[in-house]
């Protein structure tokens, strides 16, 4: 039994949704048993034990069947998307499209101005064999549409982009969406908020849905990491911001036709899954 399935089995929701469908199953057992009893009484009147028997047993049967743990994903009808859930790391996906946070100067220099431990500092290296010069200049070409909206005085990049401003890069056949949701101090410090991270994910999809053109797009988890978001949105209520944010956006026009969030699998092994699959299922509803 690998740790994530183990994880998952000590949850009380598996529990709880076990026991519910378990007596769910033995309850309408008895209901067609009693009702074969009434029509066929010299029938069913010696099996009392062993149907007894047969009966808990397809009740535990069923109850693992309908509780047991599955692969976190979930197709819609409308919106017509699907969203799914997976442990790795987002530069190893085979997804048509990758996004990666960014702060709002867009710097890229690892290790003195990006953390070498970052997903963007990873980016630069496996994207782009450590070249910042070129990624610099993919940057600048993607971004020579939008205005700076000021500068800051401080090591690395100094113009500063709008909170949500997208730069789209193309690498190979697929695009790169480098979405800008926190912001550099004069240290190079980069912070963000619930906000921006709001406003980065709302103007992301917009993006995507003008550059994509439909396929898959893998994001990782929002507001974590070098964001210092980790105490106020942790990687549970991250994903579910995603997905929220993802699923306003394709209720207003179409986006992609599915969302890949790929987790770090240290932060993955943490996550109630099943209580993301839960919030997956519910959105059907409304």
């Amino acid at each position: 039994m690998n740790q994530a399935l183990h994880h998952d089995l000590k949850r009380q929701r598996f529990w709880r949704h076990f026991a519910v469908h378990a007596l769910s199953a033995i309850g309408l057992i008895a209901v067609f048993a009693g009702l074969y009893d009434v029509f066929f009484p010299d029938v069913a009147g010696g099996v009392g034990t062993w149907l007894t028997i047969a009966t808990v047993m397809l009740a535990l049967i069923y109850a693992a069947w309908r509780s047991w743990p599955r692969p976190i994903e979930e197709q819609y009808e409308t919106p017509n998307v699907k969203i799914r859930l997976v442990r790795g790391n987002i530069l190893d996906q085979d997804a048509d499209h990758l996004v990666i946070g960014m702060q709002t100067t867009f710097d890229t220099e690892p290790p003195r101005i990006v953390e070498r431990t970052s997903l963007q500092a990873q980016f630069v290296e496996k994207i782009y064999g450590g070249d910042t010069r070129r990624l610099d200049a993919n940057l600048d070409q993607a971004l020579s549409g939008a205005t700076p909206i000021g500068t800051i005085t401080k090591p690395g990049k100094t113009k500063v982009y709008e909170v949500g401003t997208v730069a789209v890069l193309d690498h190979a056949a697929r695009r790169i969406f480098c979405v800008a949701y926190s912001e550099m101090d004069k240290k190079n410090v980069a912070r963000s908020s619930i906000e921006n991270v709001w406003r980065g994910l709302d103007q992301l999809w917009r993006e995507v849905t003008d550059h994509a053109n439909g396929g898959t797009v893998a994001v990782p988890v929002i507001g974590g990491g070098l964001a210092r978001l980790s105490q106020i949105l942790p990687a549970q209520d991250s994903i579910r911001f995603i997905i929220l944010s993802f699923m306003f956006a394709c209720r207003r026009e179409r986006v992609c036709e599915e969302l890949k969030i790929v987790v770090q699998p240290a932060q993955y092994d943490r996550l109630d899954r099943l209580e993301i699959q839960a919030f997956l299922m519910s959105l059907r509803a409304s």
